[in-house]
């Protein structure tokens, strides 16, 4: 490999501060950003010279560091393997997690092809996860050592290929460590604020954004029991999610929350808080970072959503693309379209779509 490493940049200070420490490290180091979406413009795949606030705040750190800069569009492909997706599940009565597809397709994806044909062998992003060589060769990737920013989670579907040309410079740091390494450099972005929700959908509002970017009717749907006794009218499957409580719309006299959709029937199950609970799960898509398969009983811990916490169980790989986790005590609301993650300690074991 060449000495040549691009950094993806959001104009934020865990990208800049990764900027930093891999030109600190004896790279030849330029930034790029990429456009994905907008409300007020469309984002193709062709660099168009679409510009905002994000790629000026890029584009002035790059300056500071002395580093060439570059923006590239991915907005057909995001749209594509990203937004389609996530519209799709939630029709499909799932609860998808968008950040693992992004960095699959397009972070992981798109940007190593991009930064490749630009004459970079590597990429590095402000992502807070370790990756190491083992003497065997391999690759793994481990947790971040600021457990309150660990984002291994999401970077389960990584391949050997992939992460044999990816740096991850700030796994080792905490937070409060990046934001002085920032001010220090003078970094404008040094507070900037961390992105809280799903980037193509700052409000929140997944319901209307799901309305006004497909052609899915929203139609009524109806509560029912786990008997399957109808309780009552709702605004439509992909308003709820599993293991929801607030915002129901309907009075039963006892606490009830969501425990499944059926988009066939158009149905939202509800039951009561102990019903939430199960010890097994299968899941689909799957990767293995850690180790070629799993097909013996394997003890892992597990996580099923981002900010869960990390479960005693038992994996076995049951197919070339799926496998089985049985958990050791029942785990609160396990939802199809999720990443279901496996660790040994701090090693990222591997991970796969909840069915």
């Amino acid at each position: 490999m060449n000495n040549k490493v691009l950094v993806a940049m959001s104009g934020g200070v865990d990208s800049a501060a990764a900027a930093l420490l891999i030109k600190s490290l004896g790279y030849d180091t330029a930034g790029i950003t990429m456009k994905l979406f907008s409300e007020e413009e469309t984002v193709t795949d062709i660099n168009s010279n679409l510009t905002n606030g994000d790629i000026e705040d890029a584009k002035k750190i790059s300056q500071k560091l002395e580093i060439p800069h570059f923006v590239v569009s991915f907005g057909d492909s995001f749209r594509i393997c990203v937004i389609n997706k996530f519209i799709s599940d939630y029709e499909n009565g799932a609860t998808p997690n968008p950040c693992v597809e992004c960095n699959k397709h397009i972070k992981f994806g798109k940007l190593l092809e991009a930064a490749t044909g630009m004459g970079y062998d590597r990429i590095a992003t402000g992502h807070y996860a370790v990756t190491e060589q083992t003497p065997s060769g391999r690759y793994i990737i481990k947790k971040a050592s600021d457990k309150s920013k660990d984002q291994s989670y999401v970077l389960w579907s990584l391949t050997q290929d992939v992460l044999s040309r990816v740096i991850l410079p700030l796994g080792k740091y905490k937070k409060s460590e990046i934001r002085e390494l920032a001010a220090k450099y003078c970094f404008d972005n040094a507070y900037k604020s961390d992105s809280q929700d799903i980037c193509f959908i700052p409000d929140g509002d997944y319901a209307s954004f799901i309305r006004n970017h497909s052609s899915f009717e929203l139609p009524k749907a109806s509560f029912i029991d786990t008997d399957g006794n109808f309780l009552g009218e709702n605004d439509g499957i992909i308003k709820y999610t599993i293991g929801q409580r607030k915002g129901l719309g309907i009075a039963l006299g006892k606490p009830m929350f969501v425990k499944c959709k059926d988009p066939v029937s158009n149905t939202v199950t509800l039951c009561e808080d102990s019903e939430l609970y199960s010890r097994e799960l299968t899941a689909s898509r799957i990767n293995f970072i850690a180790c070629d398969d799993m097909y013996s009983p394997t003890r892992v811990q597990a996580k099923i959503r981002y900010k869960h916490e990390p479960a005693d169980a038992t994996v076995i790989q049951t197919a070339p693309d799926k496998f089985k986790l049985r958990f050791d005590e029942p785990q609160r609301a396990i939802a199809k379209g999720q990443s279901v993650v496996l660790y040994d300690g701090d090693v990222l074991v591997g991970g796969g779509i909840i069915d």
